[in-house]
């Protein structure tokens, strides 16, 4: 998809931490850095894979601020500012779009279950009014953990109730027949379609995604990439499946302890172990499951500078 604003590959970046569990703003920026520089085209910070639930609003905002501080460009950041209510809601999309960034990814109000649809229309829609900024909003359908799916009908009223504002939608739903509708309704009018199961890239590319932004970017950009800038190609296939693999073994034990574990391999810097509950390190036995199966996909990591 042309002109899409995140479209490629964009990781949902890790959040390090120091020992006590307070944020490692330098750590994470590092990181950061590493992700550009081997294959990503933006940074979901703040989301499922970023512990962004365990965090306060106040920290999730220093996050933002202390990224900007630190060199990341604003713009090729798309935080999540989604919360179970409006009022914080509106407060972190301000603040990101107050640190410069162009969007903001917006979980569905997902504590109370099976709302309607007219309900969740209300939601957005004084979520919308009150941001009022420019910055464009993306939805995060991960009914998995919300229980709060969002529906192509839905989408039709919500984006037609508030023209512009809504550009786009991560699919972390894996069901690749629900991410193709929401392509085949939307793409063809600009609206982002971007896979959150990173074995969906290149078969939604097929049909007009905007990229994706996963979990397993954090240590397979760099074959994200290519299979991003060559999907039509006659490598496409084999790197696609060098991608798939890697996702299977970051999903064969617990995603975030597991993602932690394989940065801190890379980095040798074993302070990416922290994690806060009800998260917990890997155990021994987790960990040599994992590096096994990774190293298997064929997969090297480049060395953190």
């Amino acid at each position: 998809m042309k002109d899409a604003l995140y479209g490629g590959v964009n990781a949902a970046v890790l959040t390090p931490m120091h020992a006590d569990l307070s944020i490692d703003l330098d750590r994470m920026a590092a990181h950061c850095r590493w992700l550009l520089a081997n294959g990503c085209n933006g940074l979901a910070v703040l989301g499922t894979t970023g512990e962004a639930n365990s965090l306060g609003l106040d920290e999730r905002i220093a996050v933002l601020e202390g990224l900007v501080e630190r060199g990341i460009p604003a713009a090729r950041m798309l935080p999540g500012t989604g919360t179970t209510n409006i009022t914080d809601t509106v407060l972190l999309t301000r603040a990101a779009e107050a640190a410069g960034c162009r969007g903001a990814l917006l979980l569905p109000p997902f504590y109370y279950k099976n709302p309607s649809d007219d309900g969740l229309l209300a939601y957005f829609n004084e979520v919308i009014q009150r941001v009022a900024g420019d910055i464009r909003l993306y939805l995060y359908n991960f009914p998995q953990q919300s229980a709060v799916p969002f529906t192509v009908s839905f989408i039709d009223r919500l984006r037609s109730a508030n023209p512009g504002k809504v550009k786009g939608l991560k699919d972390s739903s894996g069901d690749y027949d629900n991410a193709l509708a929401y392509v085949e309704a939307f793409a063809d009018d600009g609206f982002e379609v971007y896979a959150g199961d990173d074995s969906l890239l290149k078969p939604l590319l097929e049909k007009g995604s905007a990229g994706c932004i996963t979990a397993a970017a954090n240590v397979n950009c760099a074959i994200g990439a290519r299979v991003y800038a060559g999907w039509q190609g006659p490598d496409a296939a084999a790197a696609q499946t060098m991608l798939t693999a890697t996702r299977k073994a970051v999903t064969s034990v617990p995603l975030i302890p597991g993602l932690k574990a394989l940065v801190a391999r890379n980095t040798g810097d074993a302070g990416w172990h922290n994690i806060r509950p009800p998260h917990l390190k890997l155990t021994e036995a987790q960990q040599a499951v994992l590096f096994n199966t990774f190293d298997a996909s064929g997969v090297r990591l480049a060395k953190a500078a």
